[in-house]
């Protein structure tokens, strides 16, 4: 049916389609209109055809089957994972919240288990009547103190219990690189050893990972899709690299490695990116003498934390949904929605049931996990995975060739591109490029943050577990950060300053140009956390002035049509005589007129909105 179906088509090549674009495109440079240049270091075309798949070598495999690029399992049922903090209360308040949450539809539980680790004693209660054949524990970030003791625990509870250890799934979250990444300095001496030695000591549980790959703290750091998958391989090189020459055998330690990655908000790239995990990881695998069997990645994914904000928060349900949705389809093993609230405030109740529910929605209303590699056949997301795959697997090479990821991070050869990358970022959130919503654009307002909430996030900062010999930084850290935080202080500040500026909108002249300046001004100024007024339009700017300066108005804002402006904005300037400032919406040719006339205040689609709602903060005297 389907071949008599599409038989009363004629086929259409990607030429025919090409010369149809053009057509519509009437002139206009179909490169710059219509390709992608991503950040990545590849372009995305505006459509892709079965050509596109032709060269494509990793279409010929299927689930669970080497180079496990659609996965590495036959099916799509991914764990629900939460993390638990240690309660002030004690590991029996703990112990309760584990049990709670794990009859609300988790399988995976995280405990932060500290430097330290727990006696034996807090362990056992801890872990009171929980069945670790039936759900994963994971337990870290752990350092080499803590590390060998808990997987100690580990093993003697399941040995104790007569739990079958084939059963035993779950994860001591050892990752000295991450630590050295974050902190600067890291126990050199002991690190590798270490994780030599928990590599040997967990042989009992044959599916216990005992030593953690972090790669999700480079995108929280600002990185590209493909910086944070090639440093990934990095890392879990570096440790092949160091643990092969103490001695192990590649497979015992890829059989032991356990890399978390980010999700983040682009869609379609991030499904192909962990495709491409998945392709390039076995690659290592088998460079480095490891059976084909054994090379399947197991991937953590944990929604971005670097795409959170804290003003319009509710918004972050929303991309921690389809975040979430790119790490389901992608196939990962585990998946963590990060809660709503985690900018500002500890999670609480609500906004951990919201971040669990997520993902129980996925599987019971969405039914993702009844679909292994969904998006595979497609020739968009077939394209990008082998594109993310070859850049990424670019960039490995190129920091191998420096001497591997401890010498790059050294050299501050990783340190510069991350901070390159971020500030791309930056500067793209800083002018719009990229919207924010709440927080760049399309801000709330009315809302305020209470003082609390100002005085925790300013006091929040990333630490990571301290095993360092001393306080000496050996390497310059990366800086953890979010994308929406320049903002946020931005807003803050005026919050603060005790008094609101008032921007009031003098709409007058052309009626679709003037509302629809005012009300791009209105988005502009809020987002600084200003009052803003605005207003139909005024039968003439005379009448505006005299409402602008009985609103007590700190800054007028003109708002009609570039043809009005050069008699009407040198008026309203002369008129309101220096007891508000005049900003013009837009940029009119006649721009280099009213500059000369002293009017040097203008908002347009080109601003950089962050360091001129800054300039304006300045100007009114609040810093």
């Amino acid at each position: 049916m389907a071949q008599k179906l599409f038989a009363e088509f004629p086929p259409i090549t990607a030429e025919q389609w090409d010369e149809v674009i053009v057509k519509d495109l009437k002139g206009a440079d179909y490169e710059k209109k219509l390709v992608w240049k991503t950040p990545e270091g590849f372009n995305v075309r505006p459509f892709y055809s079965a050509a596109n798949l032709e060269n494509l070598q990793h279409l010929k495999y299927a689930p669970g089957v080497f180079p496990y690029v659609r996965g590495v399992r036959c099916d799509n049922n991914w764990k629900v994972s939460q993390t638990v903090e240690p309660d002030s209360r004690g590991v029996s308040a703990d112990n309760s919240l584990i049990l709670s949450i794990l009859m609300k539809g988790v399988n995976s539980i995280t405990y932060r288990i500290g430097n330290e680790g727990l006696s034996d004693g807090d362990f056992n209660v801890l872990t009171k009547e929980i069945a670790f054949p039936c759900i994963e524990t994971n337990f870290g970030p752990c350092c080499c103190k803590s590390a060998p003791k808990t997987l100690r625990q580990v093993i003697a509870k399941v040995q104790s219990e007569g739990w079958d250890v084939n059963a035993i799934e779950g994860s001591i979250d050892y990752d000295p690189l991450r630590q050295l990444t974050l902190s600067g300095n890291f126990c050199r001496e002991t690190a590798f050893a270490t994780a030599k030695s928990l590599v040997e000591t967990s042989k009992p549980l044959p599916k216990y990972r005992v030593i953690g790959v972090s790669p999700y703290i480079y995108h929280n750091a600002g990185s590209t899709i493909v910086q944070e998958l090639a440093l990934g391989l990095s890392m879990g090189s570096e440790y092949l690299t160091h643990l092969t020459d103490l001695g192990l055998i590649t497979n015992e330690i890829v059989a032991r490695l356990r890399f978390t990655f980010a999700t983040g908000p682009n869609y379609f790239m991030e499904i192909a990116k962990f495709r491409a995990a998945r392709l390039l990881w076995s690659q290592v695998v088998r460079h480095y003498g490891g059976s084909d069997a054994i090379a399947g990645i197991r991937i953590h994914a944990v929604t971005s934390e670097w795409n959170q904000t804290i003003y319009d928060p509710y918004v972050n349900m929303l991309r921690g949904t389809t975040e979430a949705m790119s790490a389901a389809l992608a196939g990962v093993d585990s998946l963590e929605v990060t809660p709503f609230n985690t900018p500002y405030a500890p999670k609480d109740e609500f906004s951990s049931r919201i971040a669990r529910n997520t993902q129980l929605l996925l599987k019971e209303e969405a039914y993702l996990d009844r679909v292994t590699d969904p998006s595979a056949g497609s020739y968009y997301i077939e394209s990008l995975t082998a594109s993310i795959a070859n850049e990424a697997w670019k960039l490995f090479t190129e920091i191998e060739g420096k001497g591997g990821y401890l010498k790059s991070l050294e050299e501050g050869f990783i340190q510069d591109m991350i901070r390159t990358a971020a500030q791309k970022k930056d500067f793209n959130i800083a002018t719009r490029r990229d919207i924010l919503l709440g927080t760049n654009q399309y801000p709330n307002f009315t809302e305020k943050l209470s003082d609390k909430v100002l005085e925790e996030q300013a006091s929040m900062s990333c630490c990571c577990c301290g095993d360092a010999n001393d306080g000496k930084q050996i390497v310059e850290p990366i800086r953890i950060y979010r994308g929406a935080e320049a903002f946020e202080k931005l807003r803050m500040r005026t919050e603060r300053a005790g008094k609101t500026p008032v921007v009031f909108m003098l709409t007058f002249g052309n009626l679709s140009m003037c509302r629809a300046r005012a009300q791009f001004s209105c988005n502009f100024f809020a987002v600084a956390g200003f009052e803003v007024r605005d207003n139909n339009r005024f039968a003439d700017i005379n009448e505006g002035v005299e409402a602008a300066l009985k609103a007590g108005a700190d800054i007028v804002v003109a708002c009609s049509s570039d043809d009005e402006y050069a008699d009407a904005v040198p008026v309203i300037s002369e008129k309101l005589a220096g007891k508000a400032i005049v900003a013009v919406a837009g940029d009119p040719a006649c721009r280099p007129d009213l500059e000369a006339k002293g009017i040097n205040n203008f908002i347009s689609i080109k601003s950089n909105v962050l360091e001129t709602l800054k300039e304006y903060q300045l100007k009114l005297g609040i810093k």
